[in-house]
């Protein structure tokens, strides 16, 4: 049986729950909502900060999505033709309209929203831009972006013939939850090519923000990126300045800390970090703490066993050493042993032409190889790579034609 105080906290979460179901939650939450919600009615000049976006992409788009775009970058081109793309906080929709046109008929793209009323927007039209572009590849999908496991339609379904009332109707929602998340989960795991957002996540509350790189992170398949812009801080946000509604809401006092939120990518498990474009001059400044935006990428794929098969990278510069999200350190010109993995990520985006790939003169099996310990930064003798047992001597053609060969 329930202990007193153990019902009264039940009770107060259920009250939380529905209260977040009916999207009517309290302090910063509740003024997020409601901004937003009033922005798709409405024009809000000051949710954003001027953008330039390829004029030829945004031709198709309808300009009532155009003019209640509440952004602070462009991470659209990131997005490769033929990729599946989730947008997270598609808002009016106009990110996934410019995505829709960019991965192409072969492409698919998701936007994800927890506010009906911007959903209302964005899916009202879908058959328009569809029309003018040929094809129809955009779902606009109800959820929170911190939660993109819980389809919240379905939930919504699952409320309305069980509604909650008590502790035990408590208990049984979390289990309902838990299911749709399992057998119908409103992204799938390993379902994603390119995760995009743009000025959202710094409205996602402090407690949910660990998890909300976790759910990126699980979405996108092993060589998949994201793609985020956002807002930070040069400054740690006083907690007061947190709990003003009106400047979260406005993108300003949730903003990551710009170290924290390179951070945030790491902890989550992604390599290749990299801040692809900052804004120089400040969108705000608060009691001298300044908010300007970024861009950022990060991929992933570091994950996974290490198998030594004999090869080495080395790196070209033009520093005289750099160093990997995994503690690996690649010195100027010299030849680093690397785990078969390592030696193919550094061949790919974002490291392509910073380093030159060695492979072994005779090729390892991969069933063949023995594990590689990763925890060592070793240099790789030439006859490693060679053979002890190679002998070779060329001997001189005559022949300087092509661009490949020395006099």
């Amino acid at each position: 049986m329930l202990s007193v105080a153990t019902a009264t906290r039940i009770r107060k979460e259920v009250g939380t729950m529905k209260a977040t179901l009916l999207d009517a939650t309290q302090g910063t939450e509740s003024s997020v909502y409601e901004r937003y919600a009033a922005a798709a009615q409405a024009v809000e000049p000051a949710l954003c900060c001027p953008v330039t976006y390829s004029a030829d992409l945004l031709k198709v788009i309808p300009e009532e999505i155009i003019e209640r775009d509440y952004g602070c970058g462009d991470p659209t081109p990131y997005v490769r033709s033929g990729e599946t793309v989730l947008d997270l906080g598609s808002g009016g929709g106009k990110l996934c309209y410019i995505a829709a046109q960019s991965v192409g008929a072969r492409g698919r793209v998701i936007g994800v929203d927890c506010n009906r009323e911007m959903l209302g927007l964005a899916r009202k039209h879908a058959p328009t831009v569809a029309e003018k572009i040929g094809y129809a590849n955009v779902d606009f999908r109800y959820g929170l972006i911190q939660d993109l496991a819980l389809d919240l339609d379905l939930l919504a379904d699952e409320l309305s013939g069980n509604p909650v009332s008590d502790p035990a109707g408590y208990l049984a929602l979390r289990h309902t939850e838990e299911r749709l998340r399992r057998e119908r989960p409103l992204v799938a795991d390993e379902s994603v090519d390119c995760v995009l957002s743009n000025c959202v996540l710094n409205l996602v509350r402090q407690q949910d923000r660990r998890e909300l790189f976790r759910e990126i992170f699980r979405v996108l398949r092993n060589g998949g990126r994201a793609a985020i812009s956002d807002i930070v801080s040069d400054e740690s946000v006083p907690e007061r300045l947190q709990q003003d509604p009106e400047l979260w809401s406005g993108c300003i006092t949730g903003a990551f800390r710009e170290d924290e939120f390179l951070k945030a990518f790491e902890e989550a498990g992604f390599h290749g970090i990299e801040i692809v474009k900052r804004q120089s001059e400040p969108w705000r400044t608060v009691e001298g703490i300044e908010f300007r935006s970024v861009t950022v990428v990060a991929y992933k794929g570091k994950q996974g066993p290490c198998w030594e098969r004999g090869q080495a990278v080395a790196y070209r510069g033009p520093f005289k050493k750099v160093q990997d999200d995994d503690g690996h350190t690649y010195f100027r010109g010299e030849r680093m042993a690397v785990c078969d993995k390592t030696y193919r990520l550094l061949q790919q985006e974002p490291y392509v032409n910073m380093f030159d790939a060695i492979a072994p003169r005779e090729e390892v099996a991969l069933e063949d190889a023995p594990p590689f310990d990763c925890g060592r930064n070793a240099r790789r003798h030439p006859r490693e790579t060679k053979g002890l047992e190679y002998h070779a001597t060329t001997e001189e053609t005559g022949d300087c034609g092509g661009e490949d060969r020395c006099c």
